[in-house]
């Protein structure tokens, strides 16, 4: 297997004796997807498959389900029937082993990528093992995109973009003319909308509206709902993908204002989000074109300090930009020096979340979300142009 090849390099690059992938009841996704390994039938036991830098691979598995490595090669399949048996035989595997990888972080930094419980460390580490964070190596094997993914990325960012100045003219059209508008009523049209356009999407868009928009993942709902009216604040967060099952998403959020002209409180405060934006757009870029290394906190640290420069650092509460794959939130870099830090670099074919905030508990928040893919050397914004004003939508939208 090609992947296997890849991955076997990769470790002898890193001075890795070998990365030991583990799952129990389905507890590691990313082992399956890394690994092309059906997560399809019956998964109640524990398995342990272990890619070495220098030897084929090896698999261990229950009596149970001895079958359920079948699909992947391996110079030796151990099978175990008692708890016992599955430790020696755990222990065989790992015997010329002394520094590997596993799915987990130190401390749990990085959730996206820790899927290997404590007790499984335990009984590794008890064989002498040093155990190193995959972390990197996930990003490379499960978080980069192919050039048909990373394309159709690009066509749900623009058709999102779409999407948002349709949302924004319906709001016009219902509060022009007197008819229901509500967070809840808005959010069923973009659902219309993005099945209109053959996508699909595993959570509602946000509709968020003054004092709302100041929870980052506010959530409306027919039991919950408020109404949108002139004078109001309207923050639209929409994310979407295309139906193919390795499809990947967009994911955006714009800004607008039920009026004619913007307040300039909302606007002097959208200014300074869009510039934190822009500067760490801005880093990225350049960064990539020199091929000179980024890391996700370093982009963070490049948004956050112009919005600490305003004062307004303790009103940005969370990370700067989410990793983006088949799930919105991915296992690649995040832009974080905050929530944890991220010190991955950003690397050629992935895809990743621009999203800084500002909010005030109580009054408004704001915030301007874009989408960055990396691709043949360079670092651009899918579904351009970025948002530079808010909308001011009863006068941009006068159908």
């Amino acid at each position: 297997m090609a992947q296997l090849e890849d991955i076997t390099r990769a470790l002898a690059e890193a001075g890795l004796d070998g990365w030991l992938f583990y799952d129990f009841r389905l507890s590691d996704p990313l082992a399956y997807r890394i690994l092309g390994l059906p997560e399809q039938g019956l998964t109640t036991r524990r398995w342990f498959y272990f890619v070495a830098s220098k030897e084929p691979p090896q698999a261990l598995v229950s009596a149970v389900e001895a079958h359920r490595l079948d699909a992947l090669p391996a110079s030796r399949r151990l099978i175990y029937r008692s708890e016992l048996q599955m430790v020696e035989g755990l222990a065989s595997i790992l015997s010329h082993s002394r520094r590997i990888a596993m799915n987990y972080s130190p401390r749990c930094a990085i959730p996206y990528v820790s899927r290997v419980d404590g007790g499984t460390l335990e009984l590794v580490r008890s064989f002498g093992i040093d155990i190193v964070t995959a972390a990197d190596l996930i990003q490379t094997f499960e978080a980069t995109l192919t050039s048909a993914q990373l394309a159709g990325h690009r066509r749900a960012a623009a058709a999102l973009r779409e999407i948002v100045h349709e949302s924004f003219a319906e709001i016009a059209r219902r509060v022009r003319h007197g008819t229901p508008c509500t967070e809840h009523l808005i959010q069923r049209f973009v659902a219309e909308r993005i099945e209109a356009r053959g996508m699909r999407t595993d959570e509602p868009s946000i509709v968020a509206v003054n004092a709302n928009a100041a929870n980052p993942h506010f959530s409306t709902g027919a039991t919950n709902d408020t109404p949108i009216q002139s004078g109001d604040l309207v923050l639209l967060d929409l994310f979407a993908k295309e139906s193919a099952s390795d499809s990947v998403y967009g994911d955006l959020t714009w800004m607008g204002f039920v009026g004619n002209t913007i307040p300039d409180r909302y606007a002097r405060i959208f200014a300074i989000v869009a510039r934190a934006r822009e500067a760490a757009v801005e880093l990225i870029r350049t960064r990539v074109q020199r091929d000179a290394a980024v890391s996700g906190a370093e982009a963070d640290q490049a948004a956050r300090s112009v919005i600490e420069q305003e004062g307004y650092g303790d009103q940005f509460v969370h990370r700067t930009g989410h990793s983006i794959g088949r799930e919105v939130h991915g296992t690649g870099a995040n832009l974080d020096s905050l929530e944890t830090r991220d010190d991955r670099r950003l690397i050629e074919r992935t895809c990743f979340s621009v999203e800084p905030g500002i909010y005030f508990p109580g009054q408004f928040g704001m915030r301007s979300e874009l989408d960055m893919a990396i691709e043949n050397g360079c670092a651009e914004i899918s579904g351009a142009p970025a948002q530079h004003e808010i909308i001011p939508i009863l006068s941009r939208f006068s159908g």
